[in-house]
């Protein structure tokens, strides 16, 4: 048994685990809040990060009016990067055996079952996420699972 657990514990580096969630969590709200107002009809780029804010604010802060508040931008920031740090572990648990090429193609089917379960699955508990689905959301998952693999592998060496 603890044979076990030590060789899980060498399987990945968990500070390049953490760090390539921090760096994906970054990449992907920036993609977000710079496509959505590029390429949506009435997108705003405070949309994303109040649908995240939802999750721990409840509703009444999803717009309309997408515009700036500090307190949902906050728990928006602190909900999206502990998910991310999560999901970058779990991506680190899979690509950890894996080189580069491969982790990255690997890292970028996550995030699009990530896309999959969030938009599709998680509609149940949060409808309004349902609202979100659209290529820039698909785009924005697959790139955040691609850097995150290709973070960890850059930074696990």
């Amino acid at each position: 048994m603890d044979e076990t657990n030590n060789v899980v514990r060498e399987t990945i580096n968990w500070k390049a685990a953490i760090l390539a969630g921090l760096i994906a969590g970054a990449i992907f709200m920036m993609l977000e809040m710079i496509m959505v107002p590029l390429f949506l009809p009435d997108g705003s780029p405070w949309g994303p990060p109040r649908m995240i804010a939802a999750i721990g604010m409840g509703k009444d802060v999803l717009p309309p009016p997408a515009t700036f508040a500090l307190m949902p931008l906050m728990v928006a920031m602190v909900i999206h990067f502990i998910l991310s740090i999560i999901f970058a572990i779990i991506l680190a648990f899979i690509v950890s055996r894996f080189g580069l090429g491969i982790a990255v193609l690997i890292g970028a089917i996550f995030g699009l079952l990530l896309y999959l379960v969030n938009f599709y699955g998680f509609t149940a508990i949060f409808p309004w996420f349902a609202m979100a689905r659209n290529w820039v959301s698909i785009f924005s998952h697959i790139v955040f699972g691609a850097v995150a693999a290709w973070a960890y592998k850059a930074l696990a060496r």
